[in-house]
């Protein structure tokens, strides 16, 4: 009855994960670099396991979030360049011996990493250049490229290896206009530095949305996030829906009228002609949001979509499962190709990633070859 991976799983399809990255590709120029963003456990896919993905399919540079997400590639055996967007001050030690490249903000961080690197006695470290065209989040202002250029055309210390900004509203159109002006901005302030310089780094600015929007703008590299998973900013594509969330049944109850109620707080009550339950071993602990509960989301079970009965457990969850053939360790799936991650996403009123990102590292991933159920 239940076999490996008995209790639940996030399937990451291959064959879905190379199709989205060669859409992506081939929407760019040969001597275009792509970028693949597998910071936050690789939006919730498995950082390694993606890493490993893309660094096999020919992505020329990941980049992840926080310092410790590089560490562990790099202790997973990940060889491809890795810009760590959010260096912080406190791993520079960790940055440098993984061979990480740190991205930088401001002048703050820029001195801190200098003076260990003079320390250490090591010169032309790379790194990368961030720019705050509107953002507003991160970045050198226009106003702070003078004192940033001087001090980089005298610091031998390290080497910029590509400069950055990005892109708020990119895969809405009614914000075109402001995008468009983010990228001017971002070419002028780049040349000013490069001029500087005395020589010309790599130029990004275009995610995900971007690429797709906005391709004549790829400059020398794109970066890539959300669309290697499955999300397009254009509604007439369709990209492979690259995770399925699954479990297995454990347990099938027959409720009659006279058990009353489903799950805490006695949310879920039993239909007049009785109420056939699963239950099913993933709950809020695991990424199901308890807005999910209560017939608000349905799963797929044996070709048939079944509703939530009753509030989200922690690590469980109850399924009304009436009417449909299943038995005890079928598999539900949570979101794939049916449900989407997109449809629970609306359900909640927030964004794919969200609902991506939040399913926890205790969830095996496992990467398989064929389409997604």
């Amino acid at each position: 009855m239940f076999s490996e991976n008995d209790f639940s799983r996030l399937e990451i399809n291959l064959d879905g994960c190379l199709g989205n990255y060669r859409y992506f590709r081939s929407g760019l120029q040969p001597s275009t670099k792509l970028l693949v963003l597998v910071k936050a456990n690789a939006y919730g896919h498995g950082a390694v396991e993606f890493a490993a993905l893309m660094e096999e399919a020919g992505a020329d540079y990941l980049a992840v979030a926080y310092p410790i997400e590089g560490m562990e590639l790099r202790q997973a055996g990940i060889k491809v360049p890795i810009i760590v967007l959010t260096a912080g001050t406190d791993f520079f030690d960790g940055i440098i011996d993984d061979n990480l490249e740190p991205g930088i903000p401001n002048m703050y961080t820029l001195k801190a990493l200098c003076e260990v690197l003079e320390k250490r006695g090591i010169k032309d470290f790379p790194i990368h250049i961030k720019l705050d065209t509107g953002m507003h989040r991160l970045g050198f202002m226009t106003a702070e490229l003078d004192e940033l250029a001087s001090f980089l055309s005298t610091c031998d210390m390290v080497r910029v290896q590509s400069v950055y900004s990005h892109l708020a509203a990119s895969e809405d159109p009614e914000c075109d206009e402001f995008t468009l002006g983010q990228i001017r901005m971002f070419n002028k302030n780049a040349d000013r530095l490069a001029e500087a310089l005395g020589y010309r780094p790599m130029y990004h600015i275009l995610n995900s949305a971007g690429i797709e929007r906005f391709p004549e703008y790829q400059f020398d590299m794109v970066r890539l996030g959300i669309g290697i998973y499955g999300i397009s900013a254009l509604p007439d594509v369709k990209l492979d829906a690259v995770a399925s969330f699954k479990c297995k049944i454990l347990q099938i109850k027959t409720l009659n009228p006279e058990d009353g109620t489903v799950g805490y707080g006695r949310r879920g009550k039993v239909a007049p002609g009785g109420t056939v339950i699963a239950t099913i071993p993933v709950g809020y602990a695991d990424g199901i949001d308890r807005h999910l509960g209560c017939g608000h989301a349905s799963f797929m079970l044996n070709g048939h979509r079944v509703p939530t009965i009753g509030n989200i457990c922690m690590d469980m969850c109850m399924l009304d499962i009436t009417g449909v053939d299943a038995e005890v360790g079928d598999t539900v799936t949570i979101f794939g190709s049916d449900p989407t991650v997109g449809e629970l996403a609306g359900i909640l009123g927030t964004i794919p990633y969200e609902v991506l990102t939040s399913v926890p590292r205790r969830i095996e991933r496992i990467v398989i070859k064929g389409a997604a159920e």
